[in-house]
């Protein structure tokens, strides 16, 4: 058996692994045993009782944290030209069209987010090769395809975020940093989790919220007893 190194001695001495915790003290511990010299991310996961290959279990949303993410979002708008200013009032890192266009089929997807308009999806579906694997692709139902591309870009910046279920019916997503106080860490999942609560699809049977865990970049998962968390 492996020796456990100081730092996962630490941790195992903080919190039991086999234990469930209420969202207030996994909020706490993920920061007690994380030993990052980096300020690492706060990931939330939550297995869910759908099928994700059946359309109607598909589950996906928007949820704007109250805190932020903590990080800075890099933001390309692919846009007319009559939309340009707006974008670049709001924020946006990266703006235009053709130009973007052409880089990203020559690989380049040194940004966070897209956002896009309607009346240029036909340029951008191309793109569903590059940005598609890489979960860039801009979503009407993630906001990110809207003629309001000002606003779309301010809420990006200032903490909304889109998550998805994979194919194995786990919704991840980061909700944070470790330098973030607890508070602030338990806030960002409660509402991640009320928007998922939200989304229950209609087809969906038996337990819809299986399972909840809290993790950083570096440390295990600390189960979440889901009694603890409201509105769920």
């Amino acid at each position: 058996m492996a020796k456990l190194t100081k730092n996962q001695k630490a941790a195992a001495a903080k919190f039991d692994a086999t234990k469930e915790y209420s969202l207030a003290d996994a909020a706490k511990i993920v920061k007690e045993i994380t030993f990052t010299k980096f300020d690492a991310s706060v990931d939330l996961d939550v297995r869910l009782g759908v099928d994700p290959k059946k359309s109607d279990q598909m589950v996906r949303g928007v949820v704007a944290l109250p805190h932020g993410t903590g990080k800075e979002v890099r933001v390309l708008v692919l846009c007319t030209p009559d939309k340009v200013q707006e974008a670049k009032d709001a924020g946006a890192d990266h703006v235009g069209l053709d130009d973007y266009i052409q880089k990203i089929e020559s690989g380049w997807v040194d940004v966070d987010v897209v956002i896009t308009m309607p009346t240029v999806m036909a340029k951008v579906g191309k793109l569903g090769k590059v940005l598609g694997p890489r979960n860039l692709m801009p979503n009407p139902k993630a906001g990110t395809v809207t003629m309001d591309i000002g606003k779309a870009v301010k809420e990006v910046k200032s903490g909304k975020i889109d998550f998805k279920v994979d194919k194995f019916g786990i919704v991840h997503t980061s909700i944070g940093k470790v330098s973030f106080s607890p508070e602030k860490i338990a806030e960002n999942a409660q509402e991640v989790l009320n928007v998922i609560a939200k989304l229950k699809p209609a087809s969906s049977k038996g337990t819809y919220i299986k399972s909840i865990t809290l993790s950083s970049t570096m440390s295990k998962g600390i189960a979440i007893d889901k009694s603890t968390v409201t509105g769920i």
